[in-house]
């Protein structure tokens, strides 16, 4: 059964909404400070710390992308974005944008691992809430 976490922008977050373009673009910035990061450390850590390639289907376009692995340790990660309607505890309605890290059954525990990283790498970019795979929430923005 495939497993999922959410990454919600709550109205202390960064940005209201988000795009598969901004998750794409985080993505890019992801990969450009790992890779300076083995340059310190004189290693090819670019390739082991994002082993994935982009994929964006015609029919997905601004809705869903996934992350293919050629590696031997990963296959795949879904993403996707979204937004709900939320009732506040005043009863005014509000919506709510969040990004989806989907885990098919075909995804491996290296999958899992990296989907985590991510999680969190995007959940502090975006200074969101973080539901994770295991039902447990981190709180990436400021609180009260």
């Amino acid at each position: 059964m495939p497993s999922n976490a959410y990454i919600k922008l709550v109205p202390e977050s960064e940005k209201e909404s988000v795009t598969t373009e901004d998750v794409i673009e985080l993505f890019h910035y992801y990969k450009d400070i790992t890779g300076k990061t083995g340059m310190q450390v004189d290693w090819e850590y670019k390739e082991a710390s994002f082993p994935y390639e982009i994929i964006e289907k015609p029919e997905g376009k601004g809705k869903w992308f996934y992350l293919k692995s050629h590696e031997n340790n990963y296959n795949i990660i879904l993403l996707g974005v979204d937004k709900e309607k939320l009732t506040d505890d005043d009863g005014t309605e509000r919506e709510q944008a969040y990004i989806q890290i989907t885990l098919p059954e075909t995804s491996t525990f290296g999958d899992k691992g990296k989907a985590n990283e991510f999680c969190k790498f995007l959940a502090k970019k975006l200074k969101g809430e973080l539901h994770l795979f295991n039902g447990r929430i981190m709180y990436y923005y400021p609180r009260k």
